[in-house]
């Protein structure tokens, strides 16, 4: 039997979570501000969402909009206040102004995850060479997972990129999860199964409301139908 595709939803507070994990998610990615694409949220959104739910949470690392890391000591001032709160699993991803990943930030912080799981987000698709960024990281540890669409434009424009990386799975610097989203639909779903990609990403399309609403358990159990039937 194969195994199910993960199903991972932005989540913003307790009530978000729990609609998540009813309609099926498998994992939560929380953010705060979604007007600057998502930010760090407080210790105490963590806190609340933990209690709330029991599936896997990666919490942001992201304190402002864009993609520079800003002062990395403060970002890893906070990556380590939300691992005393509890916070186990991460998200991240920080370039330089040339679009080449700015290690020295990415290293700053890994540091203080201190072996904690994490995902490196969509930066990748804002990257001047992606396969230089993956080579780049491929040592790091914790390290699991990419979230991208391929394309910073979306999936429709990434859908090559994704299938093409996808086929180099295993290689030096391909041995992370393909985590796909941004701009994805259920229609795009098929092909990227087929293409071995077993790990999904949505945000707004778990919201039929838009940003300004709730995520939809109705909504998160059609993406996790459709999923489990590959």
């Amino acid at each position: 039997m194969s195994t199910p595709a993960v199903l991972e939803v932005i989540a913003l507070d307790a009530e978000d979570a729990v609609a998540a994990q009813a309609g099926g998610a498998d994992r939560l990615e929380l953010v705060t501000d979604m007007a600057a694409d998502g930010l760090t949220p407080p210790p105490r959104t963590f806190t609340a969402i933990r209690s709330a739910v029991d599936l896997d949470l990666r919490v942001m690392l992201r304190l402002a909009d864009g993609f520079a890391a800003g002062d990395a000591d403060r970002l890893a001032g906070v990556a380590g206040e939300l691992r005393a709160a509890g916070a186990d699993q991460f998200v991240l991803g920080f370039l330089d102004p040339a679009g080449g990943v700015d290690l020295r930030a990415v290293e700053r912080v890994v540091e203080a995850l201190a072996g904690c799981r994490w995902t490196f987000h969509r930066a990748i698709d804002r990257a001047a060479d992606r396969d230089a960024l993956r080579k780049e990281l491929a040592d790091l540890p914790g390290l699991d997972t990419y979230l991208t669409a391929g394309a910073a434009e979306g999936v429709d424009e990434g859908l090559p990129t994704l299938l093409a990386e996808a086929r180099r799975g295993g290689e030096p610097g391909y041995e992370q999860t393909l985590l796909v989203g941004g701009g994805l639909r259920l229609d795009h779903v098929p092909e990227l199964v087929s293409a071995g990609i077993d790990a999904f990403h949505i945000g707004g399309a778990a919201r039929p409301e838009g940003w300004t609403g709730p995520v939809s358990t109705a909504a998160v159990r059609q993406w996790r139908q459709v999923l489990d039937r590959g």
